[in-house]
This record gives structure tokens, sequence and C-alpha cells, in this order.
């Protein structure tokens, strides 16, 4: 995704969570990463210190590593600059 792409697709999320939420609110991110110990601490790193509730599941073979994560934040912005922290993580999925 170019960078038009992405800034396009940030503002309609942003759109959308300011017009489908009451903020604060309790956000659910959905991740997928090849499962490596480092890239997995790389994802727990960006949600350090924010109450952040994690579960990880490995896939069958063991080749990859669902993240699922509850955090209270406080607007749309705060779900945005997570996922653009969280994308900066080589071979990481966003669902």
């Amino acid at each position: 995704m170019d960078q038009a792409q992405a800034d396009e697709f940030y503002n309609r999320l942003r759109e959308q969570l300011a017009t489908a939420n009451k903020w604060p609110f309790d956000y659910l991110y959905k991740f997928i990463v090849p499962t490596d110990e480092g890239k997995i601490k790389q994802i727990h790193d960006v949600f350090d210190n924010t109450g952040a509730v994690i579960e990880s599941k490995k896939s069958k073979n063991g080749k990859y590593t669902s993240l699922s994560i509850v955090v209270n934040l406080k607007n749309p912005d705060e779900v945005i600059q997570k996922y653009k922290e969280v994308g900066a993580v080589e071979g990481v999925i966003s669902l």
C-alpha cells in the first residue's frame, strides 16, 4: 500500500471509529505475525503500559501466531497510531 492509499485508509477508519463508538472505548486489535519471539515482543512493546489484555495463539503448524489485543483508548487517533506502530513490525498482518 503506497502512502496515499494508507492515508485514505486511515482517514476512512478514523471517520468510522468516530461515528460508530463512544470514546473512550475498548478497542480489539487482531494481528497475525510469523512465530518469532522478537516480532511478538515488538508488538507487546507497542502496548506496554497501556493496560492492554493480550492473548496469543499459535497456528496448527506453529508457523504463525495470532494476537488479540483489547485496550481502552481515548479516541480514533490513538487506534490509528497503534496500527501504524505495529505496522512497522516486519511480516505482521492486521485484520
